[in-house]
């Protein structure tokens, strides 16, 4: 008879026993948050755009630090423990961008159609994505990480779709907090170089910010703001409301299109790049599995 599971370490009975189990997580990062914050914004100019490095960057940085691979501040326990956390923490922000859409209502309504397209051009990139992640080595972990890129709402999706002990989920978080770092970076420096060559009206960079990543169109806004301050509160508006319908109808496009397409690319693929890579594929290996199950189902079937 099979043992059953103990529950993971991080379980509690209530919420004053994971305050005390915890209390160290919770103090060390409002220390973080307070470093950053006095650190502030920095930006760097670089050829004719700038690049700005905001509070979370750092936040992430020292969080990576503190981990169990370098110093070792928190154990592994602790840190699947705290990224349970982060679709709740993240939740007043999203609010927040709501709110701040209603209040521009006129210039929302004026972007049209445009609006509510933009998010699917994320489907795109899977075409893209799934790939590289498999000549990168990953395995199911594809699924979750090449299906979006992996914001609030994603992540969401793809821990309740697969578990958040899944393979896929982990994907999924692991390019949330890599796009955290990264992102931000990569998208301030992108609206800075996209803003110079002055080929498109800083609101339609505006709607193009809100890609459903909220640190990513902080970034993208902030930079944009500056280089166009009498058009700053349009264009946060539009950003803001396109940020607010890519976490909606981006809900839909993760559960019905973008992870049913990159879980059939991945069974497509897996075995080709297993191949190249000359390792045993993890597709195969499932269907093999699969079908003695069904080969000794049918054996007691017919007994």
């Amino acid at each position: 008879m099979a043992k059953p599971e103990e529950p993971p370490a991080y379980a509690y009975a209530s919420l004053a026993e994971r305050v005390r189990a915890e209390w160290k997580t919770y103090l060390v990062a409002l220390v973080f948050a307070v470093i950053a914050s006095a650190i502030g914004q920095i930006s760097i100019p670089l050829g004719p755009g700038t690049l700005i490095l905001f509070p979370i960057f750092y936040s992430l940085i020292m969080g990576v630090l503190s981990g169990p691979s370098v110093a070792k501040i928190f154990k592994t326990p602790q840190v699947k423990a705290a990224s349970k956390l982060v679709i709740v923490a993240i939740c007043p922000f999203i609010a927040k961008l709501g709110i701040n859409a209603g209040a521009s209502l006129d210039t929302v309504i004026s972007a049209g159609p445009a609006l509510f397209a933009h998010a699917f051009g994320d489907i795109l990139t899977i075409l893209i994505a799934v790939p590289v992640a498999l000549a990168l080595g990953l395995k199911r972990e594809t699924i979750g990480a090449a299906s979006s890129i992996n914001r609030e709402t994603n992540l969401a999706v793809t821990t309740d779709v697969y578990g958040a002990e899944s393979p896929e989920a982990k994907g999924s978080l692991a390019i949330y907090v890599v796009g955290g770092m990264l992102g931000t970076i990569y998208f301030g420096l992108l609206a800075s170089l996209v803003a110079a060559f002055g080929l498109f009206d800083p609101l339609s960079l505006g709607l193009a910010a809100g890609v459903g990543a909220g640190i990513m169109m902080a970034a993208a806004t902030g930079v944009l703001g500056a280089i166009y301050p009498g058009q700053a509160d349009q264009i946060t508006a539009l950003a803001s409301a396109s940020q607010t319908i890519a976490g909606i109808d981006g809900v839909y496009l993760a559960m019905f299109v973008a992870l049913p397409l990159a879980a059939g690319l991945y069974r497509t693929l897996e075995p080709r790049f297993a191949a190249l890579r000359h390792e045993p594929s993890a597709v195969l290996a499932e269907r093999e599995a699969a079908a003695a199950g069904r080969g000794d189902a049918g054996e007691k079937d017919g007994e």
